[in-house]
């Protein structure tokens, strides 16, 4: 005996009504960089048994929220701003990845720059840390791999999108901005072919200005001209250091 296909739909759904079960979580990876080292802002952990463990910031999705709704909702509660770079990474959905019960999580990341405002928050917050990326050898639950997914987007965006500005002061140097590529991407860049590749993108602007109150020699100081930019990106342009 055969079944119609609108039978077999109304059996497939009276078997997830009765079976299948999941929650759906949103796990944010929330980097900062303070010019001297990349970090990801973490919690211990005090679900068994993973008691003590650090672990990535989460919850799950509210029946009345979008995952991305969630993941903001994270975000703000964890560091108190709300204007920061977030993206969706990807779907994590090992069956045995949580130990209660089936979560599907969607992993998150983010990128801020650590300053005394996040500092301040966190004095509130006393279960969280901020720790080197490069210091962290496990986590919980599926974390570091999830964290290393999206270290890995995160970088990829860095190279191909002018993401790395918003964490900089509004005026720069040209040795600032490639501090900050060689930390978040751990690696060592020339500073000839770094200013170099700067020149040919064309979206620096030369305010005129140098440092003040600096030990070093001054250097001159520059802006990112976002509206340069927008006009080069709609021709093609390619964002590429």
């Amino acid at each position: 005996m055969t079944t119609n296909t609108s039978e077999n739909i109304n059996i497939w759904l009276t078997q997830i009504n009765n079976d299948f079960k999941a929650a759906v979580s949103v796990d944010c990876v929330i980097f900062g960089y303070d010019d001297d080292a990349l970090k990801v802002l973490v919690s211990r952990c005090d679900m068994p048994p993973y008691e003590h463990q650090l672990s990535l910031l989460g919850d799950i999705v509210h029946p009345d929220e979008t995952t991305d709704e969630a993941a903001m909702r994270v975000l703000i509660a964890k560091t108190g701003f709300t204007d920061v770079y977030l993206e969706q990474v990807q779907v994590f959905s090992d069956i045995h990845r949580h130990p209660l019960s089936r979560v599907i999580t969607i992993a998150y990341y983010s990128l801020i720059k650590i300053d005394e405002d996040h500092l301040l928050h966190l004095e509130k917050n006393d279960h969280l840390q901020w720790i080197e990326v490069n210091e962290i050898n496990s986590l919980a639950f599926d974390h570091f791999n999830i964290m290393h997914s999206c270290l890995r987007r995160m970088r990829k965006q860095l190279r191909e999108q002018p993401i790395g500005f918003n964490l900089l002061p509004e005026k720069f140097s040209l040795l600032q901005l490639q501090r900050l590529f060689e930390v978040i991407l751990n690696i060592q860049l020339d500073k000839r072919n770094f200013r170099r590749k700067l020149g040919a993108l064309g979206i620096l602007k030369d305010i005129g200005e140098i440092e003040e109150s600096v030990s070093h020699r001054p250097a001159r100081l520059y802006t990112f001209d976002k509206s340069i930019y927008e006009k080069k990106k709609k021709t093609g342009y390619s964002f590429d250091l």
